[in-house]
């Protein structure tokens, strides 16, 4: 049998904590800044809303994890919409308000229409935006569907600045699978550029993180995997790994991001 320990941890350290929950309030993040300071170690990041930034750097001070956990949040969220003003203006507060990074969902519909200059303005007013914090762009993969789609919205995004990409909202009916990782993680390695990949919704256990990175090793190597090229966005997956690390997977809840 697999040991899927050191998965786990490497796992963990990966993760970009999530609570993206339409009902989320001050009391909500404060607890997902706790949630952070494991036995086994910490995620790199926290993904909320934009309103919450000041709660969790607050309560990353208190538990001394402040610049050990990044915060990140979101922009054009999650609707993904042409506007590329509206979404550098939300960027630029986010990162006036102390967010370390953005993920700011791409304009797939534009690109559904056949208007690709619609997403790189967007990504380009977005990376004028974010100044030194690290941009991810969310392509909504499982609304491109298409092979082509998919990796036309990654060169796009990737050419036009980005950090990162990453798979999904979350807030969809298809969001990460392994064949739109494997289509991103390619069109990374073919761009020669110094580019992340993040995989978000739908990934609850240690073995479907597994996968991802095992995936991501084939492609571009063991040695890239890193907390700067790669990362799991998740909320309940942490509750997985603990209990692996505990040898007690099975009592682990779902993951509802």
């Amino acid at each position: 049998m697999t040991d899927l320990k050191p998965v786990a941890r490497q796992a963990l350290a990966l993760m970009d904590l999530t609570s993206l929950n339409d009902d989320d309030d001050s009391a909500r993040i404060q607890a997902l800044c706790r949630r952070a300071d494991t036995p086994a170690g910490h995620p790199a990041a926290l993904c909320l809303y934009p309103a919450f930034i000041e709660d969790a750097q607050r309560e990353l001070d208190a538990i001394g994890l402040t610049r050990r956990v990044r915060i990140a949040t979101v922009t054009n969220f999650p609707d993904g919409a042409p506007n590329a003003e509206r979404a550098a203006r939300e960027t630029r507060l986010a990162v006036a308000a102390g967010a370390d990074e953005v993920d700011v969902v791409f304009p797939y519909r534009a690109l559904l229409d056949g208007a690709p200059d619609v997403g790189r303005l967007l990504v380009e007013a977005c990376r004028d935006a974010c100044g030194g914090a690290t941009l991810k762009v969310i392509l909504e993969t499982g609304e491109l569907k298409d092979a082509a789609l998919i990796r036309q919205a990654a060169d796009i995004a990737i050419a036009a600045g980005a950090d990162f990409i990453k798979t999904s909202t979350g807030k969809v009916a298809v969001n990460a699978t392994l064949e739109a990782a494997e289509i991103m993680l390619e069109t990374i390695r073919d761009s020669g550029r110094d580019v992340g990949f993040k995989a978000a919704g739908g990934i609850r256990t240690t073995e479907d993180a597994k996968a991802y990175l095992d995936l991501a090793a084939r492609i571009m190597g063991e040695a890239w995997i890193s907390p700067a090229h790669f990362r799991f966005g998740a909320s309940g997956l942490l509750d997985a790994l603990l209990a692996t690390l505990e040898g007690d997977e099975a009592k682990a809840p779902g993951d509802g991001y």
